[in-house]
């Protein structure tokens, strides 16, 4: 449970920021959309840069941490639930409430106006900041071995092939799934803003939710067998405020540590101002 309340002030006290891999121990799929389709590709291949590398955006790391989070401490009450999209068919819902000390609103932002609501009608007036930023990872292009290329089906990237099973007919419709293969790296970075005092507390709630990654999935297809990642080879550095306004000196707090590792240092007694 957070500290916070609604008379808690906000000022920079500094930021923990977080850096390191992301294994993949199997392929990995995150979707680019049909819009990407090339005759003679895969039927949904997976997002690429400009340079045409793959790479995990920002976006789908820190939903996908943002939902385990939610979940494990049971936050998905209709009356706290919100709607992101309404598309039928395509409808979206995540976790959304106006206590201060709602810890996913702390971390993850939370904006004020109205709000359609899966339960009730209302609008929020407690907005908050998001404390969490988390940046697209670069795929590590050292990853892809020649080894690996030799078997992939594109330079970097594989083909999976799936059939789904009519029950009445067992007619078999085949798809494909482009994937990022087993042993690619990406490179991942985090900034934790600590706005108060009470923020520091919000550094043991990020890694909780990374470790809950590791044992789930991310990307598409995770039931099947897709999306299974190790976070490795991280480094917590922290820069409080004189950092920025006196050019200070930053705090390195861990280096080439795994998740357990940096729970078992106690993050948030280390977030000196």
């Amino acid at each position: 449970m957070s500290a916070h309340t609604a008379q808690t002030q906000l000022q920079l006290i500094g930021k923990l920021i977080l850096s390191g891999e992301i294994h993949c121990e199997t392929g990995l799929h995150i979707g680019a959309g049909k819009g990407s389709l090339e005759i003679g590709g895969a039927d949904n291949p997976v997002v690429k840069d400009a340079f045409g590398l793959p790479y995990i955006p920002g976006s789908s790391l820190r939903g996908r941490v943002r939902s385990l989070l939610e979940n494990a401490m049971g936050l998905i009450s209709p009356a706290e639930l919100v709607y992101v999209s309404k598309r039928r068919g395509q409808e979206v819902r995540i976790h959304q409430s106006d206590r201060p000390d709602d810890e996913i609103c702390l971390l993850f932002g939370r904006g004020a106006g109205r709000a359609d609501r899966v339960e009730g009608e209302g609008s929020s007036n407690q907005a908050s900041p998001a404390r969490l930023t988390v940046y697209d990872a670069p795929l590590d292009p050292e990853s892809i071995t020649a080894q690996m290329r030799e078997n992939l089906d594109d330079e970097i990237t594989e083909v999976k092939s799936e059939n789904a099973i009519d029950r009445i007919t067992s007619q078999a419709n085949p798809r494909t799934l482009e994937r990022v293969p087993a042993g690619a790296r990406f490179k991942v970075r985090m900034v934790l803003d600590v706005l108060c005092e009470e923020d520091r507390a919000l550094a043991a709630r990020l890694l909780e939710g990374l470790r809950l990654l590791e044992d789930d999935a991310l990307g598409g297809g995770g039931s099947r067998g897709s999306g299974r990642v190790r976070f490795a080879n991280l480094k917590a550095v922290w820069r409080n405020r004189a950092f920025y306004s006196e050019g200070g000196a930053e705090a390195e707090l861990a280096s080439g540590a795994d998740l357990a590792a940096l729970q078992s240092l106690g993050l948030a007694e280390k977030l000196e101002n």
